[in-house]
């Protein structure tokens, strides 16, 4: 059997797995929590693990883990603010003006990891899908501040005239499916400022697999053939 300082070790050798389980437990905890303020709350305390998660990941990384800092504490802190009033325009501007760059920041320092040498190893493996989801959040973000600044950005199935902000669950709901390309999202962009959006991260996702996914499977070819 393992010991608890064994598993810790492995826990510490892939930062990034965590940051990708992290991740994918928000999206499976959420449904559950956000009717109540303290589910919000308790979604708050959650992301706010994955913010400090996705610091302590980039320290594995060859960038300035600092600036991971400084953009990361006042999002974990405004994590909390949204928790608490998520109608609030300007805590949900402000939520997405710091968890943007430092997304952003977060995904370019897992890419630039992966492409810092020709080994594949396993943490670079879970890296793959954490830079994704973070992508996947970071545009959530960019799409929450979008419908504060040009109001009826975008409409649901539950707001078809867009007379009120969607959820920020609906808004990572349709980051996915942009970023994946399925196109099974029921949130649509209506503003044209809100669909020049979406298109980047379109381009983004068809990028992402072309150049991250296609390098991670020529890499892996390549080790076999030696």
């Amino acid at each position: 059997m393992g010991t608890p300082d064994a598993g810790l070790g492995t826990v510490g050798r892939h930062p990034s797995a965590v940051l990708l389980g992290a991740q994918l437990l928000v999206v499976l905890l959420y449904p559950f929590l956000e009717e109540s303020t303290a589910g919000r709350a308790v979604i708050g305390v959650v992301q706010m693990g994955v913010v400090l998660i996705a610091a302590w990941a980039v320290r594995a990384t060859p960038v300035l883990s600092w600036v991971a800092v400084v953009l990361g504490v006042p999002a974990m802190l405004l994590t909390v603010a949204e928790a608490i009033s998520p109608d609030t325009e300007a805590v949900v501007l402000a939520s997405a003006a710091f968890h943007v760059p430092f997304y952003f920041f977060v995904s370019y320092a897992m890419i630039r990891y992966l492409f810092e040498d020709d080994d594949v190893t396993r943490d670079e493996l879970f890296a793959v899908g954490a830079a994704f989801t973070v992508v996947a959040w970071a545009f959530a973000y960019v799409y929450a501040a979008a419908q504060v600044v040009w109001p009826g950005s975008f409409i649901g199935y539950d707001n078809p005239d867009g007379s009120a902000p969607l959820e920020w669950f609906e808004l990572l709901y349709l980051s996915f499916t942009t970023l994946t390309s399925v196109g099974l999202s029921d949130v649509y962009p209506v503003l044209d400022h809100a669909r020049s959006l979406v298109m980047v991260e379109q381009v983004a996702g068809v990028l992402y697999v072309a150049l991250v996914i296609a390098r991670l499977v020529g890499l892996t070819n390549l080790r076999r053939a030696r």
